[in-house]
């Protein structure tokens, strides 16, 4: 299933999906997400948007979980209908809980590249 939800703090549709997605997963408000993220790229001298940021971040607070080659977000809600995953794609970042998408757009034919749990 896939709901609309725009957390972005202003209701802008901007390129901040990373934020977004985060913000859901962890229950927190878009801005501390942002400020949060933003002091960690800062630190490390890298947009917070980038893949090789956003990856690493996510695998040092999170466990991968196990994908096949050509899994698509769909796949994943089938595999784990229950509990809040973190999705990359070529491109995008999303979230799941509890079997819903939740994003700004429908992104459930996308393929995955990784997916970590939530906990």
């Amino acid at each position: 299933m896939y709901k609309f939800l725009n957390v972005n703090q202003n209701n802008n549709f901007v390129n901040d999906c990373v934020i977004r997605a985060i913000s859901v997963a962890e229950n927190r408000s878009w801005g501390d997400t942002y400020d949060d993220l933003s002091r960690i790229a800062k630190k490390n001298g890298i947009l917070l948007d980038d893949v090789n940021f956003v990856e690493p971040l996510l695998d040092y607070r999170y466990d991968r979980v196990k994908t096949y080659p050509g899994d698509t977000v769909q796949d994943i809600l089938e595999d784990y209908p229950i509990g809040t995953y973190l999705v990359t794609m070529r491109g995008h970042i999303t979230v799941i809980r509890d079997g819903v998408v939740y994003d700004t757009f429908d992104c459930r034919d996308r393929v995955v590249k990784n997916v970590w749990e939530v906990i």
